[in-house]
């Protein structure tokens, strides 16, 4: 168990989050949400020792063990395998079929093994430090945005291996869908401070918003009696007669105290301007192949596709298999070897490239760069796109280089947003961007009168937006007319159908060499092990608020027994007042004390249920 006790951390005089508390408890897996530069990635640091907090600790146990997913990246052996072997735990420290498991499930081949680490590009890189972390099975696992260089297939294998992870998590990720797929509890930062609930970021942020409207009208209500009581204060602050009166409406205003409008948090939010097109068709691709080395085989080979007016196409597969290639095509970045690509002559397109990003100039300030996209955007024009990108007054100053990675996106989004357009192509443009910043993304292409092709592993955008897709599996690239749902009812990834066939040949295979017995003993210690974590969990928190409860009621107990005394000694005294006070607060107490017994008797009702549920399905398990 990791517990942190009153957390704060700062910059100069920036601070990230103050007075933060929390713990993870056994077998929690936490998503941690905040905007960007609100204070994720540097309370990783301070888990791992990274960074010191201002104040406050975090607790960690005696040989409990942390792994962190770097994106430093060094290797000190020959090949890939070896390489990812020295993630084991000296007690598995020979059994490379785990990591070899991990390292197929992340996208690399059996041909990839033998190969040196640094042969490989930098985003393989670090799905090989991914696979190290992996396979070290640490007590508590940190991964911060690990699907930005994973891809899709991938990025479905590392959910379904997260849901069977037995020991702890914190996750960062833009991604919705993944967090909420993984993840048993949020931990969010927000205004800084940290607040910890049971389920996913849904809940978390409707809890949120739930508390400050209650807050919001709260203050409302206090700023007009407040109101009210200084009017009362100006217009009697003379009146003799009423001196005591205005005396006492003082002290409460001072007492009371004024609660502070929260402030604004801004907010992503545009929309893409958009020219209007008179055709159903606006663009088709015929035929086209394209390769990097001019000769075959090609990287995109002989593809056909029509765009229309209003689709929402999802370029979706496996990187480095042409996804990003094909979205330069379709731009006139690139010109294909063989084919046409035919577009309406009233095509405008809006662009956004991974790469494009390398070529934000330094120099510039974000409005500088905003308005070189084109000699007719104004400077008022900049200012106003600037302030719908989070880069409002003295921050559309800021130079390009000392922007982040978040931030420079927003730059790019930007560009797009100067000139009206009909087709937007965008190659992963919720990289580096913020969950929220995310979704205010996705409504604005929901909202778009005009085509949208979109590169994307984000599962989220492709269930709600895309009703076309280009697949990239299978060496092969496949043009569906349909949703992403229909395309896994109908033909699915091939990595899901080979998992699905090994879990099948798992469950049936008795003429193998393998023993019978071994692979039932092996799947009974495996659901016997689910069994045990989800007893642990929900078993834990019901103990530890009959703790809390039993601690409560002895501590009032306590109290009450000493007020007593205390009566005895006032009643001696004929201390009228004392004995009213001591007499009202023993009467808060016992009733109290009540509702904590009832509460107490409703958590040990329910503990026990739990306990004989817990208890009745090892036992219908068997001994294995």
């Amino acid at each position: 168990m990791i517990k942190a006790i009153n957390l704060s951390k700062s910059y100069g005089e920036q601070l990230l989050f103050t007075d933060g508390n929390f713990v993870v408890n056994p077998g929690e897996r936490i998503g941690l949400v905040g905007r960007n530069g609100h204070g994720k990635t540097t309370l990783l640091r301070l888990i791992t020792g990274q960074e010191s907090p201002n104040a406050g600790e975090i607790t960690i146990p005696k040989n409990y063990s942390l792994g962190y997913l770097e994106q430093h990246l060094s290797f000190s052996r020959p090949t890939l395998l070896e390489e990812a072997c020295l993630g084991l735990s000296s007690a598995h420290k020979y059994e490379s079929w785990r990591v070899e498991k991990i390292l197929f499930g992340l996208g690399f081949t059996k041909e990839d093994l033998g190969r040196p680490p640094e042969l490989f590009s930098g985003g393989f890189q670090v799905r090989l430090n991914l696979a190290k972390v992996l396979a070290a099975e640490p007590n508590l696992l940190l991964l911060d945005e690990p699907t930005n260089y994973l891809d899709i297939t991938s990025i479905r294998w590392l959910i379904r291996f997260l849901q069977e992870w037995n020991n702890e998590l914190i996750l960062i990720t833009h991604d919705r869908n993944f967090m909420d797929s993984v993840i048993t509890h949020t931990l969010g930062i927000h205004r800084q401070k940290m607040r910890k609930i049971a389920g996913g970021t849904a809940k978390y942020y409707e809890q949120i918003a739930k508390e400050e409207e209650i807050y919001e009208k709260t203050r409302i209500n206090e700023e007009k009696k407040r109101k009210e009581t200084e009017a009362f204060i100006e217009r009697f602050r003379y009146k003799a007669t009423l001196s005591s009166r205005v005396q006492s409406r003082v002290k409460m205003l001072e007492k009371r105290g004024k609660m502070e409008k929260l402030a604004e948090i801004e907010d992503l939010e545009f929309s893409f301007p958009e020219e209007p097109v008179p055709a159903k068709i606006i663009m088709q691709v015929q035929e086209i192949a394209f390769s990097y080395e001019s000769k075959e085989p090609f990287l995109i080979d002989h593809l056909n596709l029509i765009v229309e007016k209003n689709d929402r196409i999802g370029i979706i597969g496996k990187n480095g298999k042409g996804k990003s290639t094909l979205l330069k095509l379709l731009a006139g970045k690139l010109d294909p070897q063989e084919g046409f690509i035919t577009t309406h002559p009233s095509l405008k397109t809006g662009y956004f490239g991974q790469t494009n990003i390398e070529r934000l100039d330094p120099d510039k300030t974000v409005l500088e760069e905003i308005m070189t996209t084109t000699p007719n955007c104004t400077q008022q024009q900049a200012r106003n796109i600037s302030g719908a990108l989070m880069f409002s007054g003295d921050l559309a100053l800021k130079k390009i280089r000392v922007l982040s990675g978040g931030e420079k996106s927003r730059v790019l989004l930007g560009k797009i947003l100067v000139t009206p357009s009909n087709l937007l192509l965008l190659d992963e443009p919720t990289n580096h961007l913020d969950m929220e910043s995310s979704d205010s993304l996705m409504e604005a292409i929901d909202a778009y009168n005009g085509g949208v092709i979109i590169v994307t592993h984000n599962e989220m955008y492709l269930h709600a937006l895309v009703n076309k897709l280009v697949i990239f599996d299978q060496e092969r690239i496949l043009v569906f007319n349909g949703t992403y749902q229909q395309f896994l009812d109908k033909i699915g990834w091939e990595a899901d159908r080979e998992s699905a066939k090994e879990d099948l040949r798992g469950k049936t295979t008795t003429t193998n060499k393998t023993d019978p017995g071994l692979i039932d003993r092996k799947a009974f210690r495996k659901e016997r092990a689910k069994i045990i974590t989800r007893k642990s969990r929900v078993l834990t928190p019901l103990e530890q608020r009959i703790s809390e409860v039993e601690n409560i009621i002895l501590q009032l107990e306590e109290e009450l027994e000493n007020n007593n005394q205390d009566l005895i000694q006032a009643s001696t005294k004929g201390d009228g007042e004392l004995i009213a006070r001591l007499a009202k607060r023993n009467s808060e107490i016992s009733m109290e004390v009540e509702e904590l017994y009832t509460e107490l008797t409703g958590l040990t009702e329910k503990y026990e249920q739990a306990t004989q549920h817990f208890e009745e399905e090892l036992n219908r398990l068997g001994t294995g």
